[in-house]
């Protein structure tokens, strides 16, 4: 089952998100984060992501099984007034112990009709080449707007590259 969370609910919850990106962190997922990540700095960052939902620049959804959140995705909304259309769509991941059920798929099919729901009209993301969430993006319709070599750091220090997709929701 895909959630909205509020800002309650998302402190509320806090233990589980912090859980669910420490093991996306040490399974090599590349979401801005260094491995190892410890629990006080994941702690500080969802934190920071109740502040951006309370400020109405972020929508946090999660695939929640039995209770237990087994994955999430954020909407960043653009709030000026020139690109109020778009949000980028930000922070995919699944706990390990639920992947290969579809919760990927089910988290950015909720996040466009959210973005939709909420008037925005394009959708941007951004992912490791190489890996599923690129793979995931072509099979969704993301159309590739293009690859920057050494954009980002992996865990294991060495530079990447990223792919940007775009998809226009209407």
């Amino acid at each position: 089952m895909i959630v909205r969370l509020t800002p309650e609910q998302t402190q509320q919850a806090i233990p589980q998100l912090v859980d669910l990106l420490i093991d996306a962190v040490d399974s090599g997922a590349s979401i801005g984060f260094m491995p190892p990540v410890d629990e006080a700095a994941a702690c500080a960052y969802w934190a920071s992501v109740t502040v951006a939902m309370r400020e109405g620049s972020r929508v946090l959804l999660v695939a929640s099984d039995g209770g237990a959140i087994q994955g999430s995705v954020q909407l960043a909304l653009e709030m000026r007034a020139n690109g109020n259309h778009r949000a980028e769509a930000m922070k995919l991941f699944v706990h390990r112990r639920a992947r290969r059920r579809g919760l990927a798929r089910d988290l950015m099919s909720e996040l466009e009709a959210t973005a939709i729901s909420l008037g925005r009209t394009l959708l941007i993301m951004d992912t490791n080449k190489g890996g599923a969430a690129e793979k995931l993006c072509e099979s969704l319709g993301y159309v590739r707007l293009g690859e920057v070599p050494g954009y980002a750091r992996s865990g294991n220090g060495k530079f990447h590259t990223t792919v940007f997709f775009y998809r226009q929701l209407t």
